[in-house]
């Protein structure tokens, strides 16, 4: 079993999110592996280590990464406009979670679960305005990794 270097497994967890902060997606393991210097088998390991300790999600069976909270890395329901870019996020917390991490100004546009209506949101120098709108979890916080995808 390889020792895992923490201090390298941790700026690929900050390289992956200042991916995704520029570019709207997340590297690829060849992306991380040529910024580090690495081998991609070395950046495949470091993947599977921060989506066994929670820190990103892959996709089943790959070293894609699906999220790394807030962001998503596949279209949703959920699409946040901030700095000049399009964010897919995750869920309607997550969606927020995107301005809160930029420290950005947003419109998100996303539909009601309930009826498909759109909704709109913006946050505006940290505030939300809305009209009226909530956040329904169907899984307690506890229950979320049984199956992230679906949560």
């Amino acid at each position: 079993m390889m020792t895992i270097d923490e201090t390298l497994l941790w700026d690929v967890r900050f390289f992956i999110y200042q991916h995704f902060v520029s570019t709207a997606r997340p590297p690829s393991v060849d992306e991380t592996a040529d910024h580090f210097l690495i081998s991609a088998g070395q950046a495949a390991m470091l993947y599977q280590e921060l989506g066994r300790r929670h820190a990103i999600f892959l996709d089943p069976e790959t070293q894609v990464i699906r999220m790394a909270n807030p962001f998503s890395a596949v279209p949703t329901a959920f699409q946040v406009h901030a700095q000049g870019n399009i964010y897919w996020a995750n869920c309607g917390w997550d969606a927020l979670g995107i301005p809160a991490a930029l420290h950005s100004d947003a419109t998100i546009q996303a539909s009601c679960a309930e009826n498909g209506q759109p909704i709109t949101l913006t946050v505006q120098n940290g505030r939300v305005t809305h009209h009226g709108e909530r956040i329904h979890f169907l899984l307690p916080f506890s229950r979320w990794y049984d199956d992230l995808i679906l949560t």
